[in-house]
């Protein structure tokens, strides 16, 4: 399932910081290309280095790297499906604070789960977990176009933000069990969780008060 974005509202507001944000992973990326990886693997955050209290900054930083194409490319379709509704309700100034406390409370949940990891941790999945996480707290009932790919048949199909997200978030605590069993990893589901959770218990406290968030 591919998000393309929200069917049922716009957002009253342009939104400048999504799409700043969308803007500066894009650059970031750019920069990795460049650089190579000695860049890539200083910036990243790495769970051991964090719990010793080294190298606090990758905390901040891991959330604007990207392991490929398709990683960042997939970041930015689900960040632009469901971001811009979560900035117009906050506003500006709010969303971007929320947009990075998620990401930072996604990248310390990877860490307490694999303390003595030392495998690195990149991508804003855990801040747009956040994103989404606000969006099915704020907007459940929102139908969400969405590119469906069953085999080789290809349709849209407009499905409600809770069965959405909810299938997303229960993937996440499926593969997030597998990945302890087996001993094996490659995608922060951790991270992706803890984005989430922190997105869905707090969003409220970080909407404007002035917003309108019933359908």
């Amino acid at each position: 399932m591919i998000p393309l974005g929200d069917a049922s509202r716009r957002p009253t507001n342009f939104p400048t910081v999504t799409l700043t944000l969308i803007v500066v992973n894009f650059i970031v990326f750019a920069i990795e290309l460049i650089n190579g990886d000695d860049f890539v693997l200083r910036w990243s955050l790495v769970p051991a280095q964090i719990a010793a209290g080294q190298n606090l900054i990758t905390i901040f930083t891991s959330m604007f790297m990207h392991g490929g194409w398709s990683h960042i490319i997939g970041n930015m379709i689900f960040f632009w499906a469901f971001g811009p509704e979560i900035e117009d309700s906050m506003g500006g100034v709010r969303y971007l604070a929320f947009y990075l406390l998620g990401g930072v409370v996604a990248a310390l949940t990877q860490v307490a789960v694999d303390p003595h990891s030392t495998v690195p941790s990149l991508g804003a999945s855990g801040a747009i977990a956040a994103v989404m996480g606000a969006f099915l707290v704020t907007y459940p009932n929102d139908r969400i176009r969405t590119v469906l790919i069953i085999f080789v048949f290809i349709t849209i199909s407009y499905i409600p933000a809770i069965l959405l997200i909810g299938f997303w978030f229960l993937t996440q605590l499926f593969d997030a069990g597998t990945v302890v069993q087996t001993q094996t990893g490659g995608v922060a589901y951790a991270a992706h969780i803890g984005g989430m959770l922190f997105g869905a218990i707090f969003a409220r406290l970080f909407e404007s008060r002035t917003t309108e968030t019933s359908v």
